[in-house]
């Protein structure tokens, strides 16, 4: 029996991939940050997402990661869940950030695959098994190919799924036949979770239990209630939540991510749409058509 199991339910419905927000001279913006937590947790949202690739990890620094995760965890004071996200290309380096890390507060662990190395699927187990064996919490494995090089295959999977500080995985490979393939063997304590927010009903209909999102930074109403009914097996209400996102979706990802959710964001008054380099802030053509869907 998987020994973190009581915890799944934490996890099923929204969550949300959070932004970090910066000010216009590139620092944290910690007031930003209070205000879009209270704006997913008022929106209805089931947990939150800390230091993940939308919170621009690889250009936050450590002191600004703990002080983004203790103000997240003194701010939210336990009225939703909170993911913290931990991972590397070096399996030692991530292995020692879960052991250093203060995780008081935090109830999962999101880990992405190494990127750049390219590893093997045997490889990919090795990884993700000394880090499960490692980690005080359960952890959530990460495939996201686009952004790593590699795939988790359906089969690599399922045989971490056997190990019982690996709760579940956010699918972001958008093969839903690999989807399918762990929806019909997984076991019945392993989460799936939508990567993508364009799929998440449709991986809910086959055997998933909900999305870690990014529109859900700029929409999470709209994104939770889709979500809740799909969970209800509503998918004509979830469909139409879905359908009113959808011209929207690709302008968050055409100048890359999050570079179109922050612009959301400034048009909706939550935060600034500053991101730091290599990314750029939205063009103004971006921004106006954002503006104008919204």
């Amino acid at each position: 029996m998987r020994t973190s199991g009581s915890r799944l339910p934490l996890f099923h419905g929204t969550g949300v991939a959070l932004v970090t927000p910066f000010s216009p001279d590139l620092t944290v913006d910690y007031a930003g940050w209070r205000q879009l937590l209270d704006f997913c947790i008022d929106g209805g949202i089931d947990y939150l997402v800390v230091n993940g690739t939308t919170g621009e990890s690889p250009t936050t620094t450590v002191d600004e990661k703990k002080e983004l995760l203790r103000t997240a965890v003194e701010h939210v004071a336990g009225r939703v869940p909170l993911v913290y996200g931990i991972g590397s290309n070096d399996t030692v380096a991530a292995e020692e950030l879960l052991l250093t890390t203060d995780l008081t507060g935090v109830a999962a662990i999101l880990s992405a695959s190494p990127s750049y190395n390219k590893p093997s699927q045997a490889g990919l187990v090795a990884h993700y098994t000394r880090l499960a064996e490692a980690s005080p919490l359960p952890i959530i494995l990460y495939n996201v190919p686009g952004r790593t090089a590699s795939n988790l295959t359906a089969e690599t999977t399922l045989r971490l799924a056997l190990h019982p500080n690996i709760i579940g995985i956010k699918e972001a490979s958008g093969l839903m036949e690999q989807c399918l393939a762990i929806a019909a063997r997984k076991p019945k304590d392993f989460l799936l979770l939508s990567g993508d927010d364009m799929l998440t009903p449709a991986l809910i209909a086959c055997g998933g239990e909900g999305i870690i999102s990014v529109m859900a930074n700029a929409f999470p109403k709209r994104f939770a209630e889709l979500t809740h009914a799909a969970l209800a097996g509503n998918f004509a209400a979830a469909r139409q939540g879905l359908f009113h996102l959808l011209p929207l979706n690709p302008l968050m990802y055409e100048e890359s991510n999050p570079v179109g959710v922050k612009a959301a964001l400034e048009a909706l008054g939550v935060c600034g749409p500053a991101v730091r380099l290599p990314l750029l802030e939205a063009t103004g053509g971006l921004k106006e058509r954002i503006r104008k869907l919204l």
